[in-house]
């Protein structure tokens, strides 16, 4: 028998550190409720950074362990939406964050859910772009920068997480724009194969002349 941390069943170790994952988003909600401190910023930073990498980790174990599953592959992306709505949005009342960027960076992400499902809801598969990766690893970056925001050995850290959350939001935008080009030049090809046989069907169902 498997240990614990291998397990089929959902207790395993991968699941096990996205679900810690899930419950460190009150933990941020609580660090930012009021505007934090130096060290409450860097606590905060640090648990943001730590949730990260823990997604890092546990997709790596999840595979090298073939331990993939359907409760990990929706709770995974979940985990790390919530951590990041929250902390966007938790930074907003203290001025740290522009609510105009926020609510573009969740547009973004709420009009590609909707396109997601519709893809999946008719037998699409559209694979990520390269687009969406860099605006992950920006829009990680930016907030990490963002949480820590005091100058610290000369680096004014509020004013980088806002220029890469600029660069972030380019990457969003243009990521959006690249998915839904595939999602229509998927619908494109779909209705020109679904054409095609029809006509070959109707060519085949026709009498044949001379009969």
């Amino acid at each position: 028998m498997p240990a614990w941390f291998k397990s089929k069943g959902f207790w395993n170790l991968p699941n096990t550190i996205t679900v810690v994952r899930c419950l460190l988003v009150p933990v941020m909600v609580l660090l930012l409720w009021n505007e934090p401190s130096r060290y409450e910023a860097v606590l905060a930073c640090v648990v943001f950074v730590g949730a990260m990498l823990s997604d890092i980790v546990d997709g790596w174990l999840a595979r090298k362990w073939g331990l993939q599953s359907t409760a990990g592959a929706f709770l995974d992306p979940l985990a790390d939406k919530l951590m990041v709505i929250t902390t966007l949005v938790m930074l907003i009342p203290h001025g740290w964050v522009p609510a105009w960027i926020v609510v573009v960076l969740e547009s973004r992400e709420l009009a590609i859910s909707g396109l997601r499902s519709i893809a999946m809801s008719e037998g699409m598969v559209i694979a990520a772009g390269s687009m969406g990766k860099f605006k992950t690893a920006y829009q990680s970056t930016a907030l990490g920068f963002l949480l820590w925001h005091y100058p610290t050995i000369g680096i004014d850290a509020h004013s980088v997480g806002i220029l890469l959350l600029w660069v972030s939001m380019f990457f969003s935008v243009a990521s959006a724009a690249e998915y839904f080009w595939g999602f229509w030049k998927y619908g494109q090809r779909a209705a020109k194969a679904a054409a095609a046989a029809a006509a070959a069907s109707n060519a085949n169902e026709a009498p044949s002349s001379g009969s």
